[in-house]
């Protein structure tokens, strides 16, 4: 059995959740909720986080979300997560949702944001995590967003 290197990041790559828009989660427009778009990003972000570190997570906040259009009852949501910062106890993930019609099924952004989640032990307490390390121009430009929105919530 190889050993793990607990500070070393488990996965990097993205998670992507898929979600039908179903009649409850509209309004009386026909499209879906800003809550229920919010509650989706806000799980695939978790998922992302605990993916990276094997680590539980809880969301302590998140940067000002951008809603740029609506998603329509029957519309499929693709929902990517990836973290994208660190500190030694906190994952920022940049998550974006996107619609895709069924006839179609090429992607339309309706929403992009950073979630921020701090990892936790079994008695609640914020534990450490392992660091993620931009490599790329793309991931050095996302590191630099994530650690301007969380120095803004401080």
């Amino acid at each position: 059995m190889a050993l793990i290197d607990m500070n070393e990041a488990y996965s990097t790559d993205p998670v992507i959740q898929l979600n039908e828009v179903f009649p409850g989660d509209t309004n009386a427009l026909d499209t879906l909720f800003g809550g229920r778009l919010m509650a989706i990003m806000d799980t695939t972000a978790g998922m992302a986080a605990s993916k990276f570190a094997h680590r539980n997570f809880v969301t302590v906040s998140v940067d000002a979300l951008k809603f740029r259009r609506p998603a329509y009852q029957g519309d499929i949501i693709r929902t990517t997560a990836k973290v994208v910062w660190t500190s030694p106890r906190t994952a920022g993930i940049h998550v974006i949702s996107c619609r895709l019609s069924r006839s179609e099924w090429v992607g339309e952004e309706i929403c992009s944001g950073f979630f921020f989640m701090v990892a936790i032990d079994r008695d609640m307490k914020a534990i450490n995590i392992p660091q993620f390390e931009p490599k790329t121009d793309e991931e050095k430009e996302l590191w630099n967003s994530a650690k301007k929105a969380r120095d803004a919530m401080s």
